[in-house]
């Protein structure tokens, strides 16, 4: 059974597509609901004067505002009606996440399967509108302390812009949820994914427009190419690499027949938190200083100072940036993977690491083995992350290029294949299954 399924899986190829219908309308599915979002990232809040968001946009694109417009899909310099993104919505589900670690009435929850999977959702949609409330009204007042950006200043403009940014966030968290039911691939992910290859094109351009001028010299821009070849061959391979554990099955009789005793395999990923510790990272940093750039210096002393430290190759912010990396890929690992109930699993069907004495021995082996490789991979989400940011930080980029962009894009394309992939295999096992059946009917 084994070996049909590997032979199905090696003939599976995307000509197979045009006869698989269901996956045909997945695909249309998904690319018309990124086709919508990429829409709605050119329509500009109403009350605002475009030409002026762009001069500001401009004088502070190198920043952490660079960053954020980027994951917004360029929805920030032009100040669309979805400029706050899906980013209140991973900020929601950090602050929800860390919740269920401490308060049992969440923990609860999380035990009760399904039912208690939608409550936290819930309370996931729930922090998104607070938190979004609270960033577009920041947005709303920082506009206006510009003193160009916005044609008529006063509440009406900040009710109006609140609820339109909110509103923004909210249709997007439900169009990101109806791609992953009805679509392919993570809905949130793929609209994150889709803003950060929108911004590709404009930045090669850029840099080779530089390259012209004589501002950037060619060793310089060969060198960032060959790095950012090299940053896609790393992410894939670390991606893709197993630290597989050994798992042997002792001899069982089923009536008077003996079975051999058979083996597998425990996959644990060396990145099993995936793309999420850079996403959580960076909506965290970009959470407090939504608002700062827009303010073009004249808010607060202590928010330009932060604003200031918080700038690309800065220490503190490389140092903040790589802390909330490494704990986030520590702390979603814990979530995703629980190495008692493996045990506890293992112990169940008779399973056994040889060597290791089954229940809690197992637990504490698997739990070592796997906080080992969370170490290598958490050093390597911080070194992908933070190698460009040197770069952007001390060669002087006029625009941001960074390694969480990367990791993103080479990731969430590296997924939904794969769920393409799924998809075709299981259309042509149900063909192959069907094809059985009537030959079973002629022969008889």
């Amino acid at each position: 059974m084994a070996s049909a399924a590997e032979q199905l899986a090696a003939n599976i190829n995307f000509g197979a597509l045009a006869k698989a219908e269901e996956l045909k309308k997945r695909i249309w599915f998904t690319l018309g609901a990124l086709l919508i979002y990429r829409i709605g990232t050119y329509i500009p809040l109403p009350g605002i004067d475009p030409q002026a968001v762009s001069e500001l946009f401009n004088r502070q694109a190198s920043g952490i505002l660079g960053l954020f417009n980027v994951f917004a899909g360029g929805a920030v310099e032009r100040m669309a009606i979805f400029a706050l993104n899906i980013m209140p919505y991973i900020s929601a589900s950090i602050i929800v996440q860390l919740l269920t670690t401490v308060s049992p009435h969440l923990e609860q929850l999380k035990k009760e399967g399904e039912q208690g999977r939608k409550q936290i959702n819930q309370y996931t949609r729930y922090g998104t509108v607070f938190l979004a409330a609270i960033q577009a009204y920041g947005i709303s007042v920082g506009l206006e302390g510009t003193g160009t950006v916005v044609i008529d200043p006063g509440w009406f403009f900040r009710i109006s812009t609140v609820i339109t940014l909110v509103g923004g966030t909210v249709f997007l968290m439900w169009l990101g949820e109806q791609v992953t039911q009805r679509g392919v691939g993570n809905g949130i992910s793929l609209i994150i994914f889709a803003g950060i290859v929108a911004s590709f094109p404009g930045a090669i351009a850029g840099m080779l427009e530089l390259g012209r001028q004589g501002a950037l010299s060619t060793p310089l821009i060969l060198g960032i190419i060959v790095l950012l070849i090299a940053v896609v061959i790393l992410i894939v391979f670390v991606e893709r690499a197993q630290r597989r554990l050994l798992i042997q099955y002792p001899k069982r009789q089923v009536g008077n027949r003996m079975f051999q005793g058979d083996s597998s395999h425990l996959p644990l990923k060396l990145n099993t938190a995936g793309v999420i510790p850079p996403i959580f990272a960076s909506s965290l940093l970009l959470l407090p200083i939504t608002v700062a750039n827009f303010s073009a210096g004249q808010g607060p002393e202590w928010l330009v100072t932060i604003t200031a430290l918080l700038g690309h190759g800065q220490p503190l912010y490389l140092t903040f940036y790589a802390a909330m990396i490494i704990f986030f890929a520590f702390f979603y690992t814990a979530i995703v993977f629980n190495p008692k109930d493996t045990a506890d699993n293992l112990k169940k069907h008779g399973g056994f690491i040889p060597g290791i004495r089954p229940g809690e021995k197992t637990a504490e082996h698997i739990d070592f083995v796997l906080t080992r490789i969370t170490t290598v991979g958490a050093a390597y989400l911080a070194l992908v992350c933070l190698l460009p940011e040197f770069l952007i930080g001390y060669s002087g980029i006029p625009f941001y290029l960074g390694g969480t962009s990367l990791l993103i894009v080479v990731s969430v394309t590296m997924d939904t294949v794969s769920q393409v992939q799924g998809h075709l295999l299981a259309h042509q096992y149900e063909g192959l299954i069907k094809k059985a059946k009537l030959r079973g009917g002629k022969r008889r």
